[in-house]
Order: C-alpha cells, then structure tokens, then sequence
C-alpha cells in the first residue's frame, strides 16, 4: 500500500507544480491530510470529483492514506449520472471543486483545501466496506453506469511499484498531466511517481490549449503520456518538429495506435534519443499489464510487448486449453497482484472480498511471437476503446434504446458507427450518447439504417 509514512520520506521534495507556478512539497500535502483525518471517518466512502488541481490530487492523496476509499469520478459528469451513482452507493461524503459544488444539493460543507471542499452527506450510513478496499474506479467508458472497479491496497502498489521499476522513474521525474487523473492511466501516472518522490506537472490545458505546451516547456517536463487519439493531436501539431529538450519519455496506452503512427513515433524517438513505450492495460488490472521495452519499439511494431515486472501471461485457446505454441491466437490470460478485486454494482458489494484471486481474462485476443512478445489482434466480446475509454457496444445500444427504439451499433477504435431509422433525430442521438458516455462527439457516427459507411467516413 501507499503510506503516509513512504511519502514522508520525501516530504522536501516537489510534489506538485501548478500552471501558476506554485509549488507543493510532499510535506505540505501531507499537512493537509491531517485536515482529513480530523473530518472524515474511518472506512467511509468518499466520492471525488475529480480535475488536474492541486486540490484535487490532495484529496486523493488523504484519503488512500487515511484509510477511507475515494471513488474517482470525473469533475465534469453528467449531474444525472452523478445522482444515479450516489443513490447506487451512498457515499458518506463528496470532494469536489468550489466552482462545481453548486451541483451538489444536499449535505453540509466541512472543509475547504486549495478551492476544494468537503461535503457531508447526512443521512447516508456508514456501510461495512471490506479491509483491503483501497479505491474505486469506473469501468472505462462507464460512466454513467453503476458497476465499478475494486481495487486494493495492494493493487494501487504494485502496479505502481512495477511501472516504476521498467520506466526506471526517480525523485527527478516530471511527468505532465495530459491524462485526467480519475482514468487508471492518468491515477497510475501519479501513483507510480508519487511512490518515487517525483514532481507531478498539474495542467487542466488540453494538447490542444497553448497553456499546456507553455507550462510543458517552462517546467521542463520529462515525460508525457497518451492515448492513440493523443498521439494522433501531437502528429497534427507538429510535435515531431518541437524542440523539446528536457523531455525523454514518451508511453502509450488505452488502445491500439495506429502501425505507421507507432512506428513514426519510434523513429523519432530513437533519433532523438527519448524513449518511447507501448503498453497494455485494463482498469481490472489497476493501469498495466504490459509494455515494450523502447529498444524494440521498431522491429516489435505493433507488439503491447511482454508482461510488467511481477505479471504473467497466457493463452487459452475455445476448450480453455492452454497455447504453447507460437504465433497462435488465443484468449488473454494475466496473473498478477494488480488484478483488482472484481466489480461493484451498488453498496453491498463493497464489503466483498477478492473474487478474481490474481487472474484476470481479459477478453481480448492475442498472439505470442517466438520472442514471448504479445500482440493483440480482436476483442472476443463486443467492446470497442474511444480516445482511451473502453466501451461497450451492448451497453451503449441499451442506453440509446431509451430515447429510440431501432438502432445498432458497430465500430472500431476511436469510431462507433450508430445506425438509427429516423433521419431528423441523427444530431439529437450523437450529442445524447456523447454526453451519457462523457466522451468527444467525434468519436460517434450516426447515420442511417441500411448505408453502409467506411468507419472512419465521418
């Protein structure tokens, strides 16, 4: 587990910078958790609306080491959705930002740190939460769904403890937040650097904003991390042209890139000599599952590369029988401590102890090359991943179900293809499923029953 006492060990070092340039010791965050400490009760659930804030990283820090369990949501959820969960789970109190507190209508304010404040919710119980219950995280892409991730003590460390180790991160560490930290990429950025002593960049700015590529450079980041649609931005920003001196590092995760994409990032990261990983996880896993070593990231292309330290894998084949054999496809086995829990659909399942018992199916197709490095070639359910966020296509036909009874739904990373029968309702459905899954509404195609458009016709 993450402690207090581990973070001490760093306490002059930075734990934060801000846009503003203010800058956080670990010592002073960990001041603020006494406020915490003093408020909050023991194995409460907390929810946490989250941003890229001082405030917010400071809630999260107190609350994972104070023995209470935040659910990470994000800031900027769909109110209805918000609701949906505080009734599915009852949470004993909400963290969230002053200028968003005015969505919240009940409970009494408690404290008030770096523009966030804590709200008591009254009437909501104390429930019985089971021991090693160290986080909550939506399913990727679920939102606006009551089912979420249970992640343990153990979990949130030793995935942090093993991306440290292969990413070779120290106290000298800058990574900036291009990722938001209620999404298990972004929580597993700040976990593994925060276990290291390392200096968290904090930024709301979007790669698309001027202020996130001032703030990159004047604090002279070190890494910088993304989803494939990221690495797609960056390409169109000219970033291969960028002077970038202080920058080393580059990951990637939360689906496929593209081959030709990956391959130019890996040329470019080899001439300038930066390294550049590819990697593989799930929110079921805490974060990652795997990665590529940089020094394979050409002649490996395409390849999510070899287990994390301290995770293995394997394939099974329709009969659960194990693959040996190379270059033969099979379902994705993983084994390893940062296999959570399991899943939570309203309060009672919190008191549950771990279901999955280190392995996690995972779902997706695999093939294992001679070198014992993997590549993922299909998905054996129906789930696709938008900008990152794993979705599924079963779940997100229900939910347009709702307003319209005829549709289907296909696609492929980064595009789904919504097919309705009524011709003046095509805006309405793509904003409406946009905001329920809270994901941009580039990622949504809706056309016509019986057209056949190509996936990336939009």
């Amino acid at each position: 587990m993450i402690t207090s006492g581990q973070l001490l060990a760093f306490k002059n070092n930075i734990a934060a910078i801000t846009p503003d340039s203010q800058k956080y010791t670990y010592k002073q965050i960990l001041e603020s958790r006494d406020d915490f400490k003093n408020k909050v009760e023991s194995r409460s659930l907390v929810f946490c609306l989250c941003e890229n804030s001082i405030g917010s990283l400071i809630g999260y820090i107190s609350l994972i080491t104070s023995d209470i369990v935040p659910l990470m949501l994000d800031g900027k959820i769909n109110v209805k959705s918000l609701y949906s969960l505080i009734d599915h789970y009852q949470p004993n109190y909400i963290w969230v930002s002053q200028k968003n507190k005015g969505i919240i209508k009940i409970g009494k304010e408690l404290i008030t740190v770096c523009g966030f404040s804590l709200i008591k919710i009254p009437d909501n119980k104390y429930h019985d939460l089971n021991d090693n219950l160290c986080l909550l995280l939506p399913t990727s892409g679920s939102t606006g769904s009551p089912k979420l991730v249970r992640l343990s003590y153990k979990n949130i460390y030793s995935n942090a403890q093993s991306i440290a180790d292969y990413l070779s991160i120290d106290q000298y560490e800058k990574p900036i937040t291009a990722l938001p930290i209620h999404y298990s990429f972004g929580l597993s950025i700040i976990n593994s650097h925060l276990i290291k002593g390392a200096t968290i960049l904090l930024t709301n700015a979007s790669l698309m904003e001027k202020e996130f590529w001032i703030f990159m450079k004047n604090s002279k980041a070190t890494s910088l991390s993304g989803v494939p649609y990221s690495f797609e931005i960056l390409k169109k920003l000219r970033f291969l042209n960028m002077d970038l001196p202080y920058l080393k590092t580059l990951t990637q995760a939360g689906g496929k890139l593209q081959d030709d994409l990956n391959l130019e990032f890996s040329k470019f990261c080899k001439e300038q000599k930066k390294r550049f990983f590819v990697m593989y996880g799930q929110t079921e896993a805490t974060a990652r599952m795997s990665y590529l070593p940089y020094n394979y990231a050409i002649i490996k292309n395409g390849s999510v590369g070899v287990p994390i330290p301290n995770g293995k894998f394997s394939l099974i084949d329709e009969n659960n029988k194990k693959i040996n054999e190379p270059d033969t496809v099979g379902e994705l086995i993983y084994e390893g401590d940062n296999v959570s829990m399991g899943y939570a659909n309203d309060i009672n399942d919190l008191a549950l102890g771990d279901i999955n018992h280190g392995t996690l199916i995972t779902g997706d197709l695999a093939k294992r090359d001679s070198d014992n490095h993997y590549y993922i070639v299909g998905r054996k359910k129906r789930f696709i991943k938008l900008f990152g966020n794993r979705v599924s296509i079963d779940h997100t036909e229900s939910l347009i179900k709702i307003i319209i009874s005829d549709c289907a739904c296909i696609g492929e990373d980064d595009c789904m293809i919504i097919f309705i029968n009524d011709k003046s309702r095509i805006t309405e459905i793509k904003k409406y499923i946009s905001e329920k899954l809270n994901i941009h509404i580039s990622a949504f195609n809706v056309c016509l029953l019986y057209t056949s458009p190509s996936p990336r016709d939009k």
